[in-house]
This record gives structure tokens, sequence and C-alpha cells, in this order.
């Protein structure tokens, strides 16, 4: 058998995958003459020889690879035993003869190859079924026998060749996507027709161009970076972006590229395949659903973040602090004056020419103010939009408007030609325009949209309903603070034997006005009734409530009732104010509650209340508690004690008694009351407070006005959680000089004695003018008493800011003052007393009753009247 034609010796640099689709291991080699990309890299060949008994003499590794049979075991036998089926064995024998007398054969034949269990897994078909297409070549031996060459090729590697041209040919002539295959110098060698119905031209004139040839710079550079890497490291690229102009447009246009290497058959890169799907509305839909989410989150952050204090100024900036940056670059947000002032309907708000005050501005990219006009303002300054601008046209109409630079001029060229677009959004709550709110956004930044405009509608209403309560409240606010301090003492009040000084400190503005006042009433004989308290609540309904309970303070305190009276009369009134039905009906359901039914009290008013009556002569004060916090003593060189007074139920609650004690307080000593709101809050503990408000008592300074402040500083007043009242009183008894005490016997002589012993203790007080008047009013006094009263009379004259006189007997008939007929001859005394007094008066005691008148003093510049034509005008 004559030697198989050897290929040339010439030994490739690199290596050569096998004849099997996976290719050979690094370490085998191939002789081969063709060039890289051989059609034998695809079409799988192996070759083996039969000698002239017609068996097997030589067995090429690729027969070894093909059929899965060793060399060793196949040399030395028949071929068409071992590889034939047996149903076409005799055939195929006859086919060998022929052969073997010197014909050539080609034609395909079925075998069936044994499995090799560490044979090849891609590229052969070892231990199955297959067809080989058979070249068997005629031969002679050296010795000049008939032998034969046989070339197999593996008919189904034939056919996979034929199937990956078909996909191929479909891929590029029927794929609904671009498609182009980049050689390894990175320019086109095949493209698609839909590539070309996108790009323009004929399939074949893309043939040789570049990325450059289709995209902008910056993106075909980007493309030619992902071409490159692709080609070096065989990683694919998978859904890269790439924007750029469609040919002959100017629309953006967004593709989705995936790249992959290709390779030849025998492993050898040989180019690029890239395809392009055109994303534009994917991206135009994602776009749209991220703007939605965007909105959607902006909603969201602005129903959490707006509104969440009733102030105006704090709610336009957290508009302005959702919107800015996330939905715009500038903001600015403008309130009609006339509403913050308290208007219902200020001139101009129809047709928008009213002031409007800017209330709130924020930027993103700069400081300057938003202009308006031809001029910026600034937070807090007062304008007009002309009648004619887009804005006020937004106010008039209550519509949006949107402005594009040109429209809005002047705000462009003050800002430097930064504004690119401004939405002007009227801000509308509860059908009233209430001001307007613009967004802007400058050049590089997304023009407004139908969009936009919806979302910024919803903003400014949001807003602009919390803005309009925060008008409301701010109203009522200062309504009921008004009120509330028109109810207090103005200034610091005076009294007989005190020296006084307050404090009144209304909550912050994030809180309602509150409940609580002080009152100093000046009581006959020289006496002072100090009130503090507190109604439970807060609002306008509570500063109704304490300016009721205050006036009902001063008509009891009028009555000159004990301090326990006072406070029980106060509760009776207090469960009456909040029901319609009366005090009556208030303690029926204040019984019912306690005994455990469910009527509603929500509507009872409560309150706390300490009252206490100082007399300036004996120096002692009787105090009564309705559940308020104890009053604090700092006697003299002493440290600050609270005082233990019964606490009592407050006021509304009903049904228990109030307890009184009385409390000698010596020369110089400190007396303060105040209410909760100075010792306690949320995070000051009420036993803390109380604490820290008795340590501040410590060594008071002479001046009260520098105690109560130290007090205030020291306690940093809870940064004003609650309303304030503070009322000190330092004591300040009259001396005994001060005062003219008589006991006068039972009998009608008295009554000259009484006059007697006045006009004297008037002159040791230089208070001669005052002697006729006196003597004739004390004269009326000590013979009523000696009429109507019993036991013995006293009389006591008492000086201070006024004079004051007294006449104390013990009978419990109070005086009556009536109107005397002309025929009357008596039954004017009370009338004359009322007359020639600057006020009179009687009160219980003890022990019966005082009958009492007071005179102003010379030099307090009030004149008395005549005595005479106060005698002439009784008749």
């Amino acid at each position: 058998m004559s030697e198989i034609p050897a290929k040339s010796t010439e030994r490739t640099e690199r290596d050569v995958p096998s004849d099997d689709a996976g290719g050979e291991a690094a370490d085998d080699v191939m002789w081969q003459s063709s060039p890289p990309g051989s059609i034998y890299d695809y079409i799988k060949v192996a070759s083996f020889s039969i000698g002239p008994d017609g068996l097997i003499d030589q067995w090429s590794l690729r027969a070894e690879r093909l059929f899965g049979v060793a060399a060793g075991d196949a040399v030395g036998r028949d071929p068409i035993e071992a590889f034939v089926p047996p149903e076409l064995r005799s055939s195929g024998h006859r086919k060998m003869a022929e052969i073997l007398d010197g014909r050539e054969w080609t034609g395909s034949v079925p075998f069936r190859a044994p499995a090799q269990p560490d044979g090849p897994e891609a590229g052969s078909f070892a231990g199955s079924e297959g067809i080989a297409e058979v070249y068997v070549m005629p031969t002679e031996t050296e010795g000049g026998e008939q032998a034969a060459v046989c070339i197999v090729v593996d008919v189904r590697a034939l056919r996979q060749i034929e199937t990956d041209l078909a996909a191929s040919q479909a891929i590029f002539g029927q794929s609904p996507f671009g498609f182009l295959l980049f050689g390894t110098d990175l320019k086109v060698q095949r493209a698609n027709r839909r590539f070309a119905a996108v790009f323009g031209g004929g399939v074949e004139e893309h043939r040789g161009r570049t990325v450059h040839d289709y995209l902008p710079r910056h993106e075909a550079d980007r493309m030619a970076a992902a071409l490159k890497r692709v080609l070096e490291t065989g990683d694919s690229v998978t859904d890269m972006q790439i924007v750029g102009p469609a040919p002959g447009s100017n629309d953006r246009r967004h593709w989705s590229i995936n790249l992959y290497r290709v390779h030849s058959g025998s492993g050898r890169p040989i180019g690029i395949a890239g395809l392009g799907t055109d994303v534009t509305r994917r991206h135009a839909a994602a776009r749209e659903a991220a703007h939605a989410r965007r909105n959607l989150a902006l909603l969201n952050d602005a129903g959490a973040r707006i509104g969440n204090s009733l102030d105006l100024e704090t709610t336009a900036r957290e508009l302005l602090d959702v919107t800015v940056p996330g939905f715009c670059d500038l903001a600015s947000v403008d309130l009609y004056q006339g509403l913050l002032d308290g208007d219902e309907t200020p001139p101009g708000l129809a047709d928008g020419s009213a002031e409007l005050r800017r209330v709130a501005f924020a930027s993103a990219v700069a400081d300057a103010p938003f202009p308006v006009g031809t001029a910026p303002v600034d937070v807090g300054a007062v304008h007009r939009f002309a009648f004619t601008s887009p804005c006020a046209d937004a106010l008039r109409t209550a519509r949006p408007r949107l402005l594009s630079a040109s429209d809005d001029g002047s705000a462009s060229r003050l800002t430097g030609g930064l504004i690119q677009s401004t939405l002007a959004v009227p801000m509308v709550a509860h059908d009233t325009v209430v001001g307007l709110a613009q967004f802007s956004r400058t050049k590089g930044s997304e023009p407004f949209g139908e969009r936009d405009r919806s979302l910024a509608v919803e903003l400014a209403a949001r807003a602009a309903v919390c803005i309009d309560n925060a008008r409301l409240y701010r109203r009522e606010h200062e309504r009921a603070l008004i009120l509330q301090r028109s109810l207090l003492p103005p200034g610091d009040p005076e009294a007989s034997g005190l020296d006084i000084a307050c404090r009144y400190l209304p909550g912050n503005a994030a809180t309602e006005v509150g409940g609580d006042w002080f009152d100093v009433i000046e009581l006959p004989g020289h006496r002072t009734a100090l009130v503090v308290g507190d109604v439970m609540g807060r609002g306008l309904r509570a500063a109704v409530a304490m300016g009721e309970l205050r006036t009902a303070v001063r008509t009891l305190a009028l009555l000159d009732l004990e301090p326990a009276e006072v406070l029980s009369a106060l509760d009776e009134i207090a469960r009456g104010l909040g029901d319609p039905s009366g005090t009556q009906q208030a303690t029926r359901a204040a019984r019912q509650t306690r005994a455990g039914s469910e009527t509603d009290l929500s509507e009872v008013y409560l309150a706390t209340c300490v009252y206490a009556v100082y007399d300036a002569v004996t120096r002692r004060c009787t105090i009564a508690n309705a559940g308020h916090l104890p009053p604090v003593l700092v006697e003299p060189d002493e440290s600050p004690l609270m005082l233990d007074v019964p606490p009592g139920m407050p006021l509304g609650v009903g049904g228990e008694p109030f307890e009184e004690v009385e409390v000698e307080l010596p020369e110089g000593a400190l007396l303060a009351l105040y209410t909760d709101g100075l010792v306690e809050s949320r995070d000051h503990p009420l036993d803390e407070g109380l604490n820290a408000f008795v340590q501040a008592l410590n060594n008071p300074a002479p001046a009260l006005e520098d105690v109560c402040d130290h007090v205030l500083n020291t306690l940093d007043t809870h940064h004003g959680e609650d309303d304030i009242a503070l009322l000190m009183a330092r004591i300040q008894g009259l001396p005994a000089e001060a005062v003219g005490d008589w006991t006068l016997p039972r009998d009608p002589k008295s009554v000259g004695r009484a006059r007697e012993l006045a006009c004297e203790q008037l002159r040791s007080w230089g208070l001669e003018p005052l002697c006729d008047t006196t003597e004739l009013l004390v004269s009326e006094l000590v013979t009523n008493a000696l009429r109507y009263g019993e036991g013995e009379i006293r009389l006591r004259l008492l000086l201070d800011r006024t004079l004051v006189c007294e006449v104390w007997d013990a009978g419990l008939v109070q005086p009556r003052r009536r109107r005397a007929r002309d025929t009357d001859e008596g039954g004017r005394g009370l009338q004359l007393v009322g007359l020639l007094s600057a006020a009179w008066g009687s009160r219980r005691t003890p022990r019966g009753k005082t009958v009492w008148f007071e005179m102003p003093l010379p030099d307090s510049g009030v004149a008395p009247m005549d005595a005479a034509e106060a005698l002439l005008s009784l008749f």
C-alpha cells in the first residue's frame, strides 16, 4: 500500500483545534499548509487505509475521534464487520471487493461506533449511530497489491453547516432588529436590511464603515471602546445604551446594543456581532414612569411635610423644601397682605392687584431673590404684580400660567438669563385665592410640561389649605390673646401693704392660647385678694372661660366672702359654664359621673385656682386652694417653703368642700403664686420644676422685678410650651401709727365720742380738711350701729393710699340703702354716705358685720363733694 500523501511540513505558530467541535487540547498541534480558517475547520475529515486482505492496516487520529475506536482496536479488523450494520454487510463486502479490484467509490454508509468513555464529547459521534460520507480511492502497495485509501466525512457536520448558514441568513435577512457584523478591524463586514432601512442606503453600502459614521463623536467613542474590549476579552456587552439622532432628523433616539465575539469553527475570533434595538419608546415610557414615581413621591412627601405647624411662614417654607430641588430650581410664595392682616376680602383681591407679601423663597442654584417686574423682591417685602402681568392674570382667573423665558423676560434678565421656564400657580383654598406660588427651572433642566403643571397645582392647593388653616388659626389665636390680655390687670397693680410684681408669658406661636390668669383685687379695710388660676384646655374656649371665671371672682370678691366660700361659688359657676341648662343640671351630671354613669362631661369647664386674702393691718393671709399648685413663702433670712394648703378639687368637679388656711406673714416676707406652665413641661417633670422654682427664690433680690426676671431666666420657661402666670407680693403691713382703733359702749353718747376720736386722729395725721366730712359720716354709721346693731361698737380708721373708716358691731342685719320720700324725716343717712365718700359698703365678720366708707386723701387730686350740697341734693 502506497503512502498517503503527506502535507507540508510547515508548522503554524498557533494552537490548532482538532476536528471535533470543541477543538483539541492546547498541546495538540497540526501540520497544515492552508491559511487560518480553512474549510477543514468546519468539515470533520478522517482517513484510514485498507490492505490487500480487506482489513484495516492504518487508522488515523481523526478516525479515532470520529468513530470512537482506538487505532490498536481498529487495525487488523474488517471494516464491514466492525462498522456496517448486519443487514448491509453482504452488499458491503461486494463493494469492498470491487474497490480492491481498482474501482473508486463514493457514497453514504451508515455506521455504529462503539462507545468510548474517555473519548471526546463534542464534534464526534462515538458511541452512537451515524452516517458517513465515504470516499474510497484504490491504490497499490509497494509490492503491487491492490489496496484502498478511505476519506470519511461526517454527514451530520455537513448538515450542521447547512443549518448554520440558513440560520445566519435568517438572522441577517429576516431579523426585525438592526444587525451588524464587525471584523477584527472594527469595520462593518455585513449589515442586515433592517439596519440599512434605519440608517439609509443599501446593505452593501455599509460595508467598511465604522461606528463614527453613524453616531455622534462621544457616543461613537464609547461604542468603539466597547467593541475593542469585546474583541480582546470575549466578554459580551448587554443592553448598552446609546443615544444619537436618527438620519435626516434631529430627534434623539435611544438604542440598546448587545455585542458578542464571533469565532471560527476552530475557535479563532473573526469579528464581533452587534444587535441594535430601538428602545426610544421604551425609554420614553420608563421616563414617564420615573416622572410618575417622582410625582407620587413628591405628593407623598408633601402630605408628610406640609402643614405640620399652624404657622404661615413655616408652612410656606415647607412647600419650598418639598419642591426645591426635587421639582424645580427656584421657587417663591407670595400671600395677600390683607389676608395676613385678618381681612376677609382685602381691596383688589378679585383682580389680583392687591398687595402681596413674600413669605418664602428657595433656590438650588442662586441666592438672588425671585424678581417681580423689574426689581428683585426680598422675603418679607410687600409688592404688587402689574395688572397686565401673567402673575396677576393667574391670580384673577385662579388658573396656572406657564411662562417661558421670553414671556417673563424681566425675571430672566434679573437672574442673568438663568431661568428657562416658570409656573405661576395661584394658591386656592376653600374657593379663595390666598396667594401665588412660582416655580422656575433654569437652563439645562427639562422644561415644564402639562404633567408638571398638574403636579404644581396639586402641591400649591395642599399648601394653600394648610396656609389658610394657619391664617384662620393665627386670627383666632390673636383674638384669643387680645381677649386674654384684656382680662389681665394692666401693668403692676397696687395694693395696700403689699409690693406687687407680676409676669404673664403666653405660649409660643405653635401652641394655642391658654386659660392662665391672675388678679389683684382691693377689698375694704385695706385688704387685698390675690388670685391665680388656670383653665384646663387651650384655645379661644379656654380664654373665654378664663374671662368668665375672672369676672366671677371679682364679683364674689366684692361680696367680701371668705376664700373657701369664693371657691365654692366658683365651682358652681364653672359647672354651669359648659351646660346651657344651667348650674343645677351640670351639678347633677357631675354627681352621676362620680356615681359611675356615662354622662358626657366634655363641655364641663375645669380650672384650678388659688384665692388668698391679705389683711394689711393684721398681716394675716387666708388662703384656699382648688386643685392648684401650692403658694411659696419666703420669710426674711429663711429658706423658701411651699405652704401646706389643702389642694382641694379643681373647679367644675363639684361636691367637695374647700378648706382654708390662715398664715401670719412677717414684714418683708415674699409670697409667690404661679401656674404650672412655669414648672412643668414634657421634658421637665413637675417635681423637678417645683424644686427648681423653690431654689430660684433663695435669697431674693430687694426689687421684686429683679426676682421675677431671675425666676424666669433660671427656669428658662421650658421653651414656652404653656402660658405662664407669676404673681409675687412682698409684705409691707400698715404701721401701727397708721391705724386708729377704738371700742365704744352701746350708748347714745358714743356718737359724739366717735366724732371726737375721728377728728383727733385726722388732725394727728395732718388730714384736717377731711374732718368735717368724716365727722358727719362717722356719726351716721355709729348711729345706725346703735339703732340696728347689737353689742359693743368698734371704730377703726386706716390710713394708706386712701382713708378708710370702719364701724363694727355684732348685729347680723346688713344695711340697705333706700331712697327716702320727700315727706320722710329719716332714711337718708346711707344716701349721704354714698354721696360724700369715694366708696362704701358692708361685709360680714365672724361676730357680726362691718360698715365702711373710703375717702380720697387731699393730695390725691380728687375733690370731695361739699357736705352742704350733698345734704341739699337729698331733698
